[in-house]
């Protein structure tokens, strides 16, 4: 159930972002709401993985995860532009987010 958890957190993190973008400075008021309780839901999310999750496993996670869905909805939901650089970052990130799955003792 941690897992289902961190994978809510996440989802809500990056729309609680995207809502962010959309709101315009907070000009937007449906978009804030939005922020507001997208960004509520991830961190009791979040705190509920923590009872499992070791605390640097879970924030690397749901940041880093976090970070790539977030340069994917800039790319498809906002037509900004990500060059080889970005790409490679992402990657990078992603990278790590794998190497602590496989390889750490930390994610149960």
């Amino acid at each position: 159930m941690h897992w289902v958890y961190l994978t809510i957190a996440i989802c809500a993190e990056v729309a609680g972002t995207s809502a962010l973008k959309a709101s315009d400075g907070f000009m937007r008021f449906v978009a804030l709401v939005l922020v507001v309780i997208s960004y509520g839901l991830a961190f009791v999310m979040l705190s509920h993985a923590l009872r499992v999750f070791d605390l640097a496993a879970a924030y690397a996670i749901w940041s880093g995860a976090g970070i790539a869905a977030i340069a994917l909805v800039g790319l498809w939901g906002y037509g900004q532009k990500l060059d080889l650089s970005g790409i490679i970052r992402v990657g990078i990130i992603v990278g790590g987010i794998v190497v602590v799955q496989l390889f750490s003792n930390s994610t149960h």
